[in-house]
């Protein structure tokens, strides 16, 4: 468009705008009506102007994936048949596989006919053994494939309480794999139990960034020019938060990472949120998901790991994967979410929502910082504490019927009978047991709605 056309009218600033609205509302207030008042403590305004985002540090360019990826989870107990699952995921639209396992597995059996060049391979594991991620290097070495071995000892600690032996053998089997087998991509934050156990946005990127700095701070003494960390996140609901919630991600570590001369470039993995997930009604969650998958794909996300519309009650099932595969699919190919370099740029509001978010969660992490660190802080028992004193705003805020999930709290269907459709226990579980601290626990927002409903159920 023309240069002329713009020079013909002048420039009106936020602070006219504002004015004219005022006017334009005849009395009634500015603030009550037109602020959208929510539990991240960031107000929405009506409009947004590019003279309030000028001085803000989120303008400053960020680097963002050209391309993303689709993955399935797999989970490796009878190694035959995850091979099997693995294979017809690739088969089938996945590009990635996420493999979790609870216990040392026959390598070449899981991973037999694996297309190494085309497809990522990313772990999960829920033990940590020097010896297995030994030979799984070795294994990989002549492959040519690209491998996250995403070891979180401080997110074990984190989730369950406990490490996975002590926090110095931990560490020392951590160095051991980064400083004897040159692996760049073996470090991971989870930071989805954050979202998961109902911390807002703010604590989840602060919380996020002081464990990375946990692990930075670890090997600062080591070189840590290819120094990367992987991050993986939950998505929920709130679609232009979201979206502002990995930008801003990205422009935090940005920040950190270069005060240790690392890799300023960080890869980030999104899933759904199980948070807001229901069993009533339960076909929603696939207009849930739906939302959340486009927010991972806007907000820069590496890759994206389907989850089932179903996945919280029923068993892994072909029906539920293959639909969760086809949403990602249909969005990249039917509904041009394919991925370019910052597609909001320009977008004043998701830049005032990303420098906000940037803004509140670097004041916490400050003051996480400043008290001895995340460990200190979680073994204190103080992150436990913000991270329930935040879920139970937002679980009144349900309770009220102020937040609202369609079919749940509001619009339920009384015919809809759940009872003897739960192959899975779909509510958060007491499992007493003797931890070095508190635990970090999931909780979905409609449980005990949902747990009071099946006691009605003939």
């Amino acid at each position: 468009m023309s240069d002329y056309l713009f020079s013909e009218f002048n420039e009106i600033s936020s602070k006219e705008w504002k004015q004219k609205i005022q006017v334009d509302l005849k009395g009634a207030d500015y603030n009550d009506t037109l602020i959208w008042k929510n539990i991240e403590g960031i107000d929405v305004k009506p409009f947004y102007h590019l003279d309030e985002i000028k001085t803000n540090h989120c303008s400053k360019e960020i680097t963002n994936p050209t391309y993303w990826n689709i993955a399935q989870t797999i989970f490796v107990n009878k190694e035959s048949i995850s091979n099997h699952f693995i294979l017809n995921a690739l088969k089938n639209g996945a590009e990635s596989i996420i493999l979790k396992a609870d216990k040392e597995f026959d390598i070449p059996v899981v991973f037999k006919d694996f297309p190494f060049e085309k497809a990522t391979i990313y772990f999960s594991f829920n033990f940590l053994s020097k010896s297995f991620i030994k030979n799984l290097i070795n294994y990989f070495s002549n492959k040519n494939s690209n491998v996250y071995y995403n070891l979180d000892p401080i997110g074990k600690l984190t989730r369950t309480g406990n490490w996975y032996y002590n926090l110095n053998e931990d560490f020392e089997i951590i160095r051991a794999v980064k400083d004897n087998y040159n692996q760049e991509n073996f470090l991971a934050v989870d930071a989805s139990i954050f979202q998961n156990s109902g911390a807002n946005m703010t604590q989840q990127l602060a919380y996020s960034l002081a464990q990375a700095n946990e692990y930075l701070n670890h090997f600062k003494d080591s070189d840590l020019v290819d120094f990367k960390i992987t991050f993986k996140l939950c998505v929920g609901s709130n679609y232009f938060f979201e979206i502002a919630k990995i930008k801003a991600l990205r422009v935090l570590y940005k920040l950190l990472a270069k005060e240790y001369g690392a890799s300023e470039t960080c890869h980030i993995i999104t899933m759904p949120s199980h948070r807001n997930k229901t069993i009533y009604d339960y076909n929603i969650n696939m207009l849930r998901t739906t939302t959340e998958y486009m927010s991972s794909i806007i907000g820069g996300s590496n890759t994206i790991c389907s989850d089932a519309y179903d996945s919280i009650f029923h068993k892994s099932n072909e029906f539920g994967e293959r639909i969760a595969r086809n949403q990602l699919l249909i969005l990249r190919e039917e509904s041009y979410f394919k991925a370019s370099n910052n597609p909001v740029k320009g977008s004043y509001y998701i830049e005032y929502l990303t420098g906000q978010l940037s803004d509140k969660a670097l004041i916490l992490f400050k003051d996480i910082e400043s008290n001895g660190g995340y460990l200190n802080q979680l073994k204190k028992g103080v992150i436990q504490r913000k991270i329930k004193e935040s879920a139970s705003k937002e679980q009144d805020l349900f309770n009220s019927g102020k937040l609202t999930l369609l079919g749940t709290n509001i619009h339920q269907n009384p015919k809809n009978q759940m009872k003897n459709n739960l192959e899975l226990y779909p509510f958060s579980k007491s499992n007493p047991r003797k931890t070095l601290i508190e635990p970090v626990l999931e909780r979905r927002l409609s449980e005990i709605n949902e747990q009071e409903r099946l006691k009605k159920e003939d």
